[in-house]
């Protein structure tokens, strides 16, 4: 039987390099999420929850409602694709999080983000 609220989602980064100054302990990297609803029912992306960690252990929380301005709906086999950005003080870090969303039913559930990397290019890790 299909997982009524299965929700996939997928991440690719990049390091904005004229948005960054290393010399201040600026890194400037932008991801974009892909959010597939593999389930059987609608649902909406309610909240954010993120933990963003630099290479000093340095942890930001992130919280708030929707994603980028909204708050998708996505019906079963609908994507919802954004790109955003993050700062951190180091060459590399990693990102990990979570998403809250209900149903059309109001059954209230969340889905992990997988943790994902950020890095500079050519750097060592």
């Amino acid at each position: 039987m299909q997982d009524p609220h299965k929700i996939n989602v997928s991440v690719k980064t990049a390091y904005i390099r004229d948005q960054s100054d290393p010399d201040n302990a600026r890194y400037v990297f932008a991801y974009t999420i892909t959010i597939t609803n593999n389930g059987s029912v609608p649902a909406k992306l309610l909240r954010r929850r993120w933990l963003i960690t630099d290479a000093n252990d340095k942890i930001q929380e992130v919280r708030g409602d929707g994603v980028v301005g909204k708050q998708p709906r996505l019906e079963p086999g609908d994507t919802f694709c954004y790109t955003s950005a993050t700062m951190i003080e180091t060459p590399f870090g990693y990102m990990q999080g979570s998403y809250y969303l209900i149903t059309d039913d109001g059954i209230e559930f969340d889905t992990e983000i997988p943790v994902f990397g950020l890095s500079v290019p050519h750097t060592l890790h």
